[in-house]
């Protein structure tokens, strides 16, 4: 009798103790959702996600598997029609002799990708605001979705951002349309140092805790961004956490600890994306993968080119280290941000246009960067853009893949 007394009491406190345990573990619960509220259960969320959960969550901005596919019309535009495009880019202007690169598209499988309509585009704009913002590939896609445009309605070039002019503003008069490129390779505050011809004279000083206003300004009264960093963070430069050096990347003679490009790419990037996911902002928001690049038989500074004149096959061009290191920490941070971004109904979607431009070996400016670089001399040791991509040419596609997620899903 005492012994089933003592286990009756036992059992008693125990389940008064749970009682209790169960209780703590509802205040809690109610306290963390609470104060969930204002510092973002989102971050919380996201650490807890496995890998399985974050590949569906980027599964649901990822581009399609396509395919480059024959277009036997060509380009919207020709390098004669547009005034926008800069020399560099300018291929046909500049004698290149072949011109298959025009008459290609990206057609992705299983799905259909309308062609970009400039006018139907711009109706969809009116009274908006675009920005691009990046290096000086943003610029180069800036170029082509001009063009585009400009077989509707000719803009207006209103305003310089900045005195070296590699900030620009144009207004499309018909539809209140403004189309603004701003430059900003790293994201973050930067001092950069290069002489006229875009070569470095010293390290960059990169603030990776310190977000660029040259865009962050503009931030909020923007209807549509499309922001993209990458090549950028390549470069020799001393990193500031803190108001103080926290190391650097190619700094030989310096005596500060060599932390690479990989932890400087990381920490700015988790910088701007974690601006974007908590900012409230009410239009759409891409984030834009860097684009790869295809030299061949060494790089840009000592003797690479791309001599490629059609679309490589699927499988047949592997995509470099380098860019494959920044690629994946693009993703990463993508990942972590999206989650953030849909608690707080931030609009942010991933642009994954690495893997698209990966099989366009050809459609890049190589020599004819400059203007006719083999007029004088046919065997004339020249340098190659295997980097930036020729207008029009394959960038064109880009704009495809955006009208259609933002104007033809609405529509």
């Amino acid at each position: 009798m005492i012994g089933n007394w003592n286990s009756w009491s036992l059992n008693k406190h125990c389940h008064i103790l749970l009682k209790l345990a169960v209780a703590i573990l509802l205040l809690g619960f109610t306290f963390r959702l609470f104060v969930a509220h204002y510092k973002g259960f989102a971050s919380d969320l996201e650490s807890h996600m496995s890998d399985k959960e974050r590949e569906r969550e980027r599964d649901k901005h990822q581009m399609p598997l396509g395919d480059w596919v024959p277009n036997p019309w060509g380009p919207a535009y020709t390098n004669g029609s547009c005034p926008w495009i800069e020399d560099h880019q300018n291929c046909m202007r500049n004698g290149r002799p072949d011109s298959g690169y025009l008459y290609w598209k990206w057609e992705p499988r299983h799905c259909q990708l309308p062609p970009f309509n400039a006018h139907t585009f711009l109706e969809f704009m009116r009274n908006k605001a675009w920005a691009l913002v990046g290096d000086s590939i943003s610029r180069n896609h800036v170029q082509s979705l001009l063009c585009m445009l400009s077989t509707v309605d000719r803009p207006l070039q209103v305003y310089y951002h900045t005195e070296d002019n590699k900030s620009r503003r144009w207004h499309f008069p018909s539809y209140n349309l403004t189309v603004i490129n701003i430059w900003s390779p790293f994201l973050v505050k930067a001092s950069i140092f290069e002489d006229i011809n875009g070569v470095s004279t010293a390290q960059v000083q990169l603030h990776l805790d310190k977000l660029d206003n040259a865009w962050t300004d503009i931030y909020q009264s923007l209807d549509y961004m499309i922001i993209s960093s990458g090549q950028w963070f390549l470069k020799a430069a001393i990193y500031h956490e803190n108001d103080t050096i926290a190391g650097c990347h190619l700094c030989p003679g310096k005596n500060l600890t060599e932390i690479g490009f990989e932890y400087a790419y990381n920490k700015a990037l988790r910088y701007v994306m974690d601006f974007i996911a908590r900012s409230k902002h009410k239009g759409l928001i891409f984030f834009r993968t860097s684009a790869p690049d295809h030299f061949e038989n060494g790089e840009w500074h000592n003797g690479g080119s791309c001599p490629k004149t059609s679309p490589a096959k699927e499988g047949e061009v592997k995509i470099k280290e380098l860019c494959k290191i920044l690629h994946d920490i693009e993703l990463q941070e993508f990942d972590k941000a999206a989650a953030k971004a849909a608690y707080n109904d931030v609009n942010l979607k991933l642009l994954d246009f690495t893997k698209l431009l990966l099989s366009r070996p050809d459609a890049h400016p190589g020599p004819y960067r400059q203007f006719r670089p083999f007029e004088e001399n046919k065997t004339a040791v020249v340098q190659n853009d295997c980097l930036h991509w020729c207008i029009p040419g394959a960038i064109d596609s880009w704009n495809d893949v955006i009208m259609d997620i933002v104007v033809n899903a609405n529509g």
